[in-house]
């Protein structure tokens, strides 16, 4: 997977801007109370909710929330039931589209969904009509002042990580699937906690786009973010850096 990064694969959320905050504290509640109805509440017995708790960590989320959503979910006063829903499309270019999504709302997701990939160039498809293009795996990041490149790669592959890549910035580990626990726990003993450890959905090649058609894939990429439902959203794309510094990225 040369040439692989966090960006260029888009397992993408936005940063936790003010403005963001909100959408981002939405979803990850949404987790929260998934993990938490469907496992135990004790995060060291859920791998899941851990997980949820993690990343709420992450974004700076008050203790306080998560505490409450864990209460609701565990005491039955959240009464949504959510589905977890996988969507794939195309957008600009041929580029293939992942979309996970949390929904209590089946019809409601699927129609928004819909409408994004045909405003922006794209089109909605069947059930696996674009997995094949992706490998599903376990994904943990960690920055790169956590430790040395080959410090965390061997830790990460004696704890049975199938491939590690390290730059300036990322630390990223992928592992099978049912191995993402395990591997993140041995991880987290000597270096302590990930920036993120979940599943994701990674290229098996990619799409180089033109600066018209990045411009398109992007806006279809942060509309299907911004949508509440949306959990994450992969894609198979590069954007050259000239094209990236012409688009501000």
């Amino acid at each position: 997977m040369a040439g692989h990064s966090q960006f260029k694969n888009i397992m993408y959320r936005k940063g936790a801007q003010d403005a963001k905050r909100g959408k981002i504290f939405t979803k990850i509640i949404r987790e929260i109370t998934m993990a938490a109805k469907t496992g135990l509440p004790d995060p060291e017995m859920n791998p899941r909710l851990r997980a949820a708790i993690l990343d709420a960590r992450v974004n700076n989320m008050p203790k306080d929330n998560v505490e409450r959503a864990i209460k609701k979910a565990t005491e039955g006063a959240d009464d949504a039931n959510y589905e977890e829903i996988r969507y794939e499309g195309y957008g600009a270019k041929g580029v293939a589209v992942i979309v996970e999504a949390l929904t209590d709302n089946r019809n409601r997701t699927a129609s928004e969904v819909r409408s994004l990939f045909s405003k922006y160039g794209g089109a909605l498809g069947e059930s696996n009509s674009v997995a094949f293009s992706f490998h599903h795996v376990g994904q943990i990041l960690y920055p790169a002042s956590a430790g040395s490149a080959d410090a965390i790669f061997e830790v990460a592959l004696e704890a049975g990580a199938e491939n590690v890549e390290s730059n300036d910035t990322t630390h990223e580990i992928h592992c099978a699937l049912q191995d993402l626990h395990s591997v993140r726990d041995a991880l987290e003993q000597r270096f302590g906690a990930p920036d993120s450890a979940k599943f994701t959905w990674v290229p098996q090649t990619m799409v180089t786009l033109d600066e018209e058609s990045a411009a398109s894939v992007l806006k279809l990429i942060n509309a299907l973010d911004d949508l509440d439902d949306v959990q994450q959203v992969c894609a198979n794309f590069d954007i050259p850096e000239a094209i990236m510094q012409k688009l501000a990225l």
